[in-house]
């Protein structure tokens, strides 16, 4: 299995800046509205935050998800849910019920292991604190190779 995780471009919330936040226009109109709607940026924080405060924080959160995968070395696939209709329906339709959050839909970063639905980022930096990110994605977790002398 394939780590999938689902991601809001950067391009997307450029484009619906340039063209017109929160209009509908451009790539990332939808998920920079349901950003803006969320009013605490998905539980994220506790303060409300304008628009472009909440997509910076999901572009570092998803920054820092994707940069742990690439220094580990674990194969995984960005979705980029800006870009496509479909695997924001998806990825909205397979994140369980009791990760919703009340109001709006899930906000990027999602992680998934194929489909079987991993969590979140909240979820995801608990696992790093932890050290049980391996399990957390449903990976065998890897044994340190010692150096030959």
């Amino acid at each position: 299995m394939v780590i999938r995780v689902f991601i809001a471009s950067s391009s997307g919330f450029v484009a619906v800046s340039a063209v017109g936040a929160g209009r509908g226009w451009g790539p990332g109109a939808r998920v920079l509205r349901e950003a803006r709607g969320a009013r605490h940026c998905a539980s994220w924080s506790s303060a409300r935050l304008p628009a472009g405060a909440c997509a910076r924080q999901i572009k570092k959160k998803q920054q820092d998800v994707v940069r742990f995968l690439e220094a580990n070395k674990i194969e995984f696939e960005e979705v980029d849910i800006t870009m496509s209709e479909e695997q924001r329906q998806w990825m909205y339709k397979n994140v369980p019920p009791e990760k919703k959050p009340a109001q709006g839909n899930p906000l990027p970063p999602q992680i998934f292991n194929g489909d079987r639905y991993c969590g979140d980022y909240d979820s995801f930096f608990e696992s790093k604190e932890s050290n049980t990110v391996f399990s957390f994605l449903g990976l065998k977790p890897r044994l340190a190779s010692k150096a030959e002398p």
